[in-house]
């Protein structure tokens, strides 16, 4: 893992310095370069296609693969991670296919409005939409409706986490399960990870300040269970697996919130994979720990929505 990060260090040594103020199209298009070094080869797909969907006023895009067409599988609706403010379905398409073949669900990815041009919670209710129109016409997309899962990796698991709960709490989509690798879950910048790890390591203290602050429109946002879930009500919640990293700055909070889930009578894994930094899923190429990590994954998707 160390080896990978300190390759992906050097290459972004060699690019112009992300600035993190707006205008954002420098920054971003320098995200997408040194992501674009992890996203070559995996699995193939059965089915892979575009789609622009119109939600909330606007066309999203979104992504739809399929590891095989010969039966309606479950879906996985994943939100992509990047601080709210970066990536795409590009830059995680080999993470969406690696969890694709590893859990044998179809997955469609969504790029999401970016903070802060878009600000909490507009992306929120754009995964929200999506889900309730997938929800309602599953035979159109060759998917099975009542085996519909959300997920995200970091800031996209915040998003997948808040979805389940603006779900449960507004008669929204019936959800399977929520997949969420090392999410954000609260704006406490003083815990024990936050402390140990929050300089040096990838993901640092101001990263995480500087995302927040793109994120919210308002101070108050930071209490809203719909922005920082770790606040919320944890009950009612359909099974929750949190897989996290050792070395990262919210692996408290993700240790939190599955303790959360269980003390509210809820179901929830959150495995912590030693040695591994924060983001370390989208680097299954070249860290045998990642690929491990979405193996177990995928046995758990298999096995919450009845599969194999």
């Amino acid at each position: 893992m160390l080896a990978a990060r300190e390759r992906q260090d050097a290459y972004a040594a060699t690019l112009p310095p992300q600035v993190m103020a707006p205008p954002f199209d420098a920054a971003r298009a320098i995200n997408d370069q040194v992501a674009a070094m992890w996203c070559e080869g995996g699995p193939a797909m059965a089915e892979s296609r575009d789609l622009a969907l119109g939600l909330r006023g606007r066309l999203v895009a979104c992504r739809l693969h399929r590891p095989r067409t010969d039966a309606a599988l479950p879906l996985l609706v994943w939100a992509h991670g990047g601080g709210w403010v970066f990536s795409s379905i590009d830059t995680h398409d080999r993470l969406a296919r690696e969890l694709a073949a590893a859990g044998d669900v179809a997955v469609l990815l969504v790029d999401y409005a970016l903070a802060p041009e878009a600000k909490f919670p507009a992306a929120l209710y754009e995964i929200d939409a999506l889900l309730r129109r997938v929800a309602g016409a599953a035979a159109g997309w060759g998917v099975d409706g009542a085996r519909l899962l959300v997920g995200g990796d970091s800031a996209g698991g915040n998003l997948a986490l808040a979805a389940a709960m603006l779900a449960r709490d507004t008669a929204g989509a019936r959800l399977a399960g929520v997949l969420a690798a090392y999410p954000v879950t609260d704006a406490d910048f003083a815990s024990p990870t936050y402390v140990e790890f929050g300089e040096g390591y990838g993901l640092t203290r101001e990263g995480m300040r500087a995302y927040w602050d793109c994120y919210l429109g308002h101070e108050a946002d930071r209490f809203n269970p719909l922005a920082a879930p770790l606040r919320g009500d944890a009950a009612g919640l359909p099974p929750v697996y949190m897989p996290l990293a050792e070395i990262d700055v919210l692996r408290s909070e993700g240790e939190r919130m599955a303790a959360k889930i269980l003390a509210a009578g809820g179901r929830c894994a959150a495995p912590v994979h030693r040695g591994m930094a924060h983001g370390f899923w989208r680097q299954a190429g070249a860290v045998a720990g990642a690929r491990q990590a979405i193996a177990e994954a995928g046995a758990w998707l298999r096995g919450v929505v009845g599969v194999g």
